[in-house]
């Protein structure tokens, strides 16, 4: 279901802490929830950079290359130092503020910036991602990374019904920070995530439970809610995201005709750096 450019991906960590309810990762990574850095992958970057020549690079897929133990191992850094003299375009995926503390290296990199906010609402936040950094600190990470002349992209994802489903407010601070695209989709169930969601949210779990295991869609592994439905949610975010001078985009979910720009916001980053192994938007 991904529509996504062609990219390579490079996670500094295996493992995520933020313990999000909804992840997916955690179906098939061991111990998930157990960040542990690959100490081994800088010497192996600095040989496989020889061979790069301005890919884009997406930091990271499966897990955040900016845990708290990040602050210490400079693992994700001294990737992106490396990546940067081998003239790669970098795109971050984080819900961490920490990628501010990168900002001389991304200001000079061809980068952009994809922070996921799932909510501007705190107390809700805590139960959804309950170790992850509050959406209040994620939104002035996006709104300094502007400021500062990287370009910002927003994953609001992903969407739930009965609890993130109604995101007017937090799409229009999108707009006014300067946030340039917004990327979305519908919340995933895996049997893994669905328990962990259903202890978070048993009243809501219970109103979701007919729509996913009696009408839902299964594909690749997973449970989707039923098209007709997903259509409906996605339709109102792309409404809001262009009300609000956003693109948008969403992610796997087989509606890729929504998209009024690449899904992923990678076109953010500087055309000029968009060279061989790189798809142009």
């Amino acid at each position: 279901m991904c529509t996504c450019p062609p990219k390579l991906t490079l996670n500094p960590y295996t493992g995520c802490t933020h313990s999000c309810v909804y992840c997916y990762a955690s179906s098939y990574i061991p111990h998930f929830t157990e960040c542990r850095p690959k100490k081994s992958l800088v010497h192996g970057l600095e040989k496989e950079a020889l061979r790069l020549h301005g890919e884009i690079v997406s930091m990271s897929n499966s897990s955040d290359p900016y845990p708290p133990v990040e602050n210490e191992m400079l693992i994700t850094r001294r990737c992106l130092e490396i990546l940067s003299r081998s003239d790669c375009s970098i795109q971050i995926i984080t819900k961490s503020p920490l990628v501010l503390r990168d900002i001389d290296i991304l200001q000079k990199a061809p980068s952009t910036v994809a922070l996921t906010v799932t909510t501007d609402n705190e107390a809700i936040a805590l139960l959804l991602e309950p170790r992850a950094p509050p959406p209040s600190l994620r939104l002035k990470a996006a709104e300094t990374l502007v400021n500062k002349g990287v370009p910002v992209s927003v994953r609001l994802d992903p969407i739930i019904p009965f609890v993130n489903d109604n995101p007017a407010s937090l799409v229009k601070t999108l707009g006014e920070l300067g946030v340039r695209h917004l990327t979305s989709s519908t919340y995933k169930v895996r049997p893994d995530n669905w328990r962990r969601f259903a202890s978070s949210f048993p009243e809501i779990a219970n109103r979701l439970k007919p729509l996913y295991f009696s009408h839902g869609e299964k594909t690749g592994g997973y449970i989707l809610l039923p098209r007709d439905l997903r259509l409906k949610l996605m339709q109102q975010i792309r409404r809001l995201a262009i009300e609000n001078g956003m693109s948008f985009g969403v992610c796997r979910e087989n509606l890729s005709w929504l998209n009024t720009a690449s899904c992923d916001g990678s076109w953010l980053i500087p055309q000029k750096a968009l060279t061989r192994g790189s798809v142009k938007s």
